[in-house]
């Protein structure tokens, strides 16, 4: 009797201590979206969405709403690809496709990475110029200086890197909560009427495809499998079933909040820019000083800190994409500081040349909307093979949803050349 009574003692105790140990597992699951989440309101989408809603109003609301969800479901695949391969989607595509298709995928990665890291880097310049009224170059050094010290943190584990990406994400919400109380004036009418899809000229579908390339990031598609991959793989099929819920709550609530953030920056220009006789000109400084003048000086203030948060953050979470890509495909492992001290130097030439700020920008997220089907596809056709993915293996209605994504993308983009070119 005293013999069964002590047997069962030990696993009483080991119960409890086995279900905390699997929380933990399935906590540590929790964050990469919130990272990924950091690229989807990057300075390229203050530019874009400020843009289009004062140029257009409501109108381009379909746009972001559809890519917001196009996204999430995006970075959803893409976690669940890591989680279920233990690799990142550049070492995948290293591993499983030929040398010149692997070669090209790199290249256009790279072009996407730079692009990325100038608008952002611009961005974070322009945020502290607009704050404390500190010339450009300057404040780009200032932010190279700021953005070393976040990357410092990756080498403490990814979980204070993590937790610094988050407090940034949360100061650009705030921001932007604060500033579409404070400018009120927005039209029900008018949301309701942009989510009926249309464009105005070509100088909206520009807009659009701008939206598309700020809000569908390619670079942090690459970097969500990496974020999945570092964690502790789970141990057997239903505590890797579990992990995956767990992704998927975290990438629907850390995709939600900049998809919110994204139309909260729609509307707030549409109701204090569009149809005014004031002297806006689309610039992200012009946007500061009016809503200074037509808003007050407490939503300029949100919208500066806001700007700056966002281009910091960023350009910590794109200098970690450039690392995982590099070393994904070429095995390759750059130092992520001497990665961040060249990829700055076309923003600090960009600076210091005059070039407008606003229009690197724009034109940065039609390079980012281009890149889109390269990574996409990709992650398509890997994800869908049961020798890689196990158990996790798309089903069939989710791969034709990735490649009706892919194929929109590049039907619009394809749109977009014919008009620039033919039109």
């Amino acid at each position: 009797m005293s013999t069964g009574t002590s047997a069962a003692a030990p696993a009483l105790v080991r119960g409890p201590a086995l279900r905390r140990a699997a929380r933990r597992r399935r906590f540590a699951f929790y964050g990469p979206a919130f990272v990924a989440a950091v690229a989807y309101v990057d300075p390229g989408n203050f530019a874009t969405n400020v843009q289009a809603g004062a140029r257009h109003g409501y109108l381009l609301v379909w746009v972001l709403v559809a890519a917001c969800a196009v996204a999430m479901f995006i970075q959803y695949l893409s976690a669940k690809t890591g989680l279920a391969t233990g690799r990142d989607l550049p070492t995948l595509c290293r591993d499983n496709f030929p040398r010149p298709v692997v070669r090209g995928l790199w290249v256009q990665a790279e072009i996407v990475a730079m692009a990325t890291d100038l608008a952002e880097f611009v961005g974070a310049a322009i945020g502290l110029y607009l704050l404390l009224e500190v010339p450009m170059l300057p404040a780009a050094l200032i932010t190279a200086v700021v953005s070393f010290a976040i990357l410092a943190l990756q080498q403490r584990g990814y979980r204070p890197f993590e937790l610094v990406i988050v407090f940034l994400l949360s100061i650009i919400a705030l921001g932007f909560a604060y500033t579409v109380i404070a400018a009120g004036g927005q039209s029900a009418s008018g949301l309701t009427a942009g989510m009926v899809p249309e464009f105005h000229g070509t100088d909206s579908v520009v807009l659009a495809i701008g939206i598309i390339g700020a809000t569908v990031m390619p670079h942090v598609i690459y970097l969500h499998s990496a974020l999945t991959a570092q964690r502790q793989r789970p141990r057997g099929s239903a505590e890797r079933r579990r992990a995956l819920r767990t992704l998927r709550v975290d990438t629907m609530a850390g995709l939600s909040l900049a998809g919110l953030i994204n139309l909260s920056m729609l509307c707030v220009a549409a109701a204090v820019f569009y149809g005014t006789a004031g002297d806006f000109d689309g610039s992200l400084a012009s946007a500061h000083e009016d809503f200074g003048r037509l808003v007050g000086g407490g939503a300029a203030l949100a919208f500066a800190a806001a700007l700056l948060a966002s281009g910091l953050s960023s350009s910590g979470v794109g200098t970690y994409s450039g690392q995982v890509i590099m070393e994904g495909f070429l095995r390759i492992r750059v130092p992520l500081f001497l990665r961040r001290a060249v990829t700055m130097a076309p923003a600090l030439a960009v600076l210091g040349l005059g070039v407008s700020p606003d229009t690197v920008l724009l034109m940065s997220q039609v390079v980012l909307s281009f890149g889109i089907p390269f990574a996409l596809v990709p992650l398509v056709l890997l994800s869908r093979r049961r020798d890689l993915m196990g158990d996790l293996v798309n089903r069939r209605v989710t791969t034709f949803v990735g490649w009706v994504a892919a194929l929109l993308i590049s039907g619009i983009n394809a749109y977009l050349l014919q008009q620039v070119f033919f039109g």
